[in-house]
């Protein structure tokens, strides 16, 4: 079975960085989309990043020019760099390993804390 470990969460002042790693193992299909999500309290869970095994890129429009994705095929491992993160960016991050067929694995999640 796939199962995807997560790692690089914590607490952090506004304004710093952080570095998300989602290392997935097990037998993978190569064609494969990864991607990271977000759910603060009480709103919904949200895409904030996401990225095929060609190395497209998707970010949600919040995001954008502050967070980096990127993946080592070779390891099949997902990261996210967080910079200039502010208090709207605290949740819990979860990491996605997601095929076609529709079928997906999670990670546990990560807590991300922003402190003004």
């Amino acid at each position: 079975q796939v199962r995807l470990v997560e790692s690089g969460g914590g607490l952090v002042q506004a304004g710093g960085s952080l570095r998300l790693s989602c290392a997935a193992s097990g037998i993978i299909y190569s064609i494969n989309t990864m991607g990271w999500y977000r759910q603060a309290p009480g709103k919904q869970r949200e895409l904030v990043a996401a990225i095929t095994s060609s190395g497209s890129t998707d970010y949600a429009d919040s995001v954008k020019g502050r967070f980096t994705i990127s993946r080592d095929n070779a390891e099949n491992t997902v990261y996210l760099q967080m910079n200039s993160l502010s208090p709207e960016d605290t949740a819990v991050y979860s990491c996605n390993l997601r095929y076609r067929s529709g079928y997906a694995i999670w990670g546990q999640g990560t807590q991300v804390t922003v402190s003004s």
